[in-house]
């Protein structure tokens, strides 16, 4: 398990990195959770507007339609998480190589990714405190600070309108504005 970083590490770690595409980004992690606190990486996946990640518990979740999807930035959660296995902690179910920042995706800006098209959530995704407890306190305070909100640090909520395969690998791009 890596060691948590501090504050100063992750802002300096973070200056470092190329940006992310504000369109035709690509698909890194698919992750489906069956159960609470498990986790399955996929290479594919279903996605309907009724269920969501086919297999996924988000149905026994509460189901709020708005909180259905869960995309983070990929470069993100390689800083925080280093290797890819443990992406998936974060417990999201889509990591992207995509600017998910208010400015570049305001809430009703629909994306493609594969057959899929899904309308980004005007709900805060927030860091609670089993993200602090597997990435440290300093990541929640890092990905929650004013600045990490706007940029949508800790990740977006999405809703499916289209159903169909997401591949990892895949394109994404924006098929309408807000």
């Amino acid at each position: 398990m890596q060691a948590t970083l501090t504050y100063e590490e992750i802002e300096a770690g973070w200056e470092g990195i190329e940006p992310s595409p504000r369109d035709n980004g690509s698909v890194e992690m698919i992750v489906r959770r069956p159960a609470r606190e498990e986790r399955e990486a996929l290479e594919s996946a279903i996605f309907t507007a009724e269920a969501g990640l086919a297999g996924d518990d988000w149905l026994r979740r509460g189901a709020d339609p708005e909180a259905q999807i869960t995309l983070m930035n990929s470069r993100l959660i390689h800083l925080l998480a280093g290797e890819k296995s443990r992406w998936a902690e974060a417990g999201d179910q889509l990591f992207v190589d995509l600017d998910i920042s208010q400015d570049n995706l305001p809430p009703g800006t629909r994306l493609q990714l594969g057959e899929v098209v899904m309308e980004i959530s005007p709900l805060p995704h927030t860091g609670c405190t089993k993200f602090a407890r597997r990435f440290g306190g300093p990541a929640r305070k890092w990905v929650m600070s004013e600045e990490g909100q706007l940029e949508r640090r800790r990740g977006v909520y999405a809703q499916v309108i289209q159903d169909g395969l997401i591949k990892v690998g895949d394109r994404i791009r924006k098929t309408r504005s807000a």
